[in-house]
């Protein structure tokens, strides 16, 4: 039986609650951006970011000025984490073969793996510059091969994010611009006068840019429905409570609403982080956020095997997940549901958030229950393709066609198929009253 040490408070307070609705707010957005353009893109940049420039595109000799701030040292990183993203998106796509197969005698069947055509990349900004965010959307829709990516990231307290601007352009977006939240996503996937239209827009973002990618979706395409950052970890009485107190909070700060969750086997290495966790709260930086978040959302409990830790961790389907234990890669046959998989006390979800190059938009609200994370072939279309060639295959496929049609009450599927077994096995067909009429189809 579970052992609760920490529940969540889930209580509404003034860090997590609103009385915005933001459904409606999203919607009188888009639909004003769908009339008015660029006209309404630049008043809803006015009004939630204070920021009017000249042109929300950055210029060529503009974006060599922005990335000429940038110290060195960071360029280099970028570079460095950017080719870590590139070379495992790559391999991805290698994985992901086009093929075609002869399934009967004259009758072949094929599949090719089509990149979408144009990509829109929303990199946040609002509270962080999320450099990591245009590695992981950019460099992966590129390695897919998408001819076009535009991204939008917002300005950084009234100024332009250099450093975010830099990485943007090194992942290789053809277009950038100065533009952020609902505007941004909106004129992306409708389209004004500034923004040509993409089919596909990516990448993590506020309540906000979230509800817009719900209501546009459909119209275009997106990555994920995304929730507040999650992370969960299994340990077992081996692992180190300061080093999980540390990863915990480590997700923490991303917002007032993320859950940090800590399954142990181990009684002790439950109560000593609680207290490292508070501790820690005493002296981090970004303590306000965390520790909302650790309040409102935090969770441990202790468990009796290591089996029941991942049956449990299984059912709160973490976006990250983080193996504490002895035998850490025993995770991988034990648990199905989590966005990504962390093994052992070398790997952290920092690592996966900001460096080691897998990506780090995932599924998050159980939805790792039904999908995976971004990755390369999301950015593809998987389509198939079908040729008869065979006289008897095609006329042989008609009358099964009819068969099974005529048991679904589809009468035209089955005059379709119905033709093609008169042309090439020489069944009859004729017309009756202005009506096609097949006599003679073969059971």
């Amino acid at each position: 039986m579970p052992q609760i040490l920490k529940r969540p408070a889930y209580k509404t307070d003034a860090a997590t609650s609103t009385s915005l609705d933001v459904p409606k707010i999203v919607k009188g957005v888009i639909d004003d951006i769908r009339v008015r353009g660029d006209e309404a893109v630049r008043a809803y940049s006015i009004q939630f970011d204070k920021w009017s420039p000249d042109s929300f595109r950055l210029s060529l000799s503009e974006l060599e000025k922005i990335i000429a701030t940038v110290p060195e040292q960071i360029i280099e990183d970028i570079k460095t984490v950017q080719a870590n993203v590139r070379k495992f998106a790559l391999a991805q796509r290698k994985s992901l073969v086009d093929f075609e197969m002869e399934i009967r005698p004259g009758v072949s069947l094929g599949q090719k793996n089509i990149p979408i055509a144009a990509v829109g990349a929303y990199i946040p900004g609002g509270r962080y510059a999320l450099l990591a965010s245009a590695h992981m959307t950019i460099c992966t829709a590129k390695a897919a091969g998408v001819q076009r990516v535009i991204a939008c990231t917002p300005p950084l307290q009234g100024k332009i994010p250099a450093a975010t601007v830099a990485a943007m352009h090194l992942a290789g977006a053809d277009e950038i611009y100065i533009l952020g939240g609902v505007q941004a996503v909106a004129a992306m996937s409708v389209g004004t006068e500034l923004i040509k239209k993409v089919d596909f827009v990516a990448g993590p973002g506020n309540s906000f840019v979230a509800e817009a990618k719900r209501q546009l979706f459909g119209e275009i395409g997106i990555d994920l429905p995304a929730g507040p950052t999650e992370i969960l970890i299994v340990a077992d009485d081996k692992a180190d409570p300061f080093t999980i107190a540390t990863d915990l909070l480590s997700q923490a700060e991303h917002g007032p609403d993320s859950p940090a969750v800590l399954i142990t086997t181990c009684l002790t290495v439950g109560q000593r982080s609680i207290s490292e966790v508070e501790r820690l709260l005493e002296i981090l930086p970004t303590a306000q956020l965390a520790g909302t978040s650790w309040k409102m959302h935090g969770e441990v409990i202790v468990v009796d095997s290591l089996d029941e830790a991942y049956r449990l961790a299984d059912q709160f389907a973490s976006e990250h997940v983080q193996i504490l234990t002895e035998n850490p890669r025993e995770a991988l046959e034990k648990m199905s549901h989590y966005g990504a998989l962390f093994l052992g006390e070398k790997t952290c979800v920092s690592y996966g958030d900001k460096c080691i190059g897998t990506n780090h938009v995932l599924p998050t609200r159980k939805a790792a229950k039904f999908t995976g994370g971004l990755w390369v072939g999301k950015f593809l279309k998987t389509v198939t393709y079908q040729e008869v060639k065979s006289n008897q295959e095609s006329g042989s496929l008609g009358r099964l066609c009819g068969r099974a049609a005529r048991a679904e009450n589809f009468e035209g599927h089955a005059r379709s198929g119905d033709l093609r077994a008169y042309k090439y096995l020489h069944d009859s067909f004729e017309w009756i009253d202005g009506s096609p009429k097949a006599n003679g189809v073969h059971a």
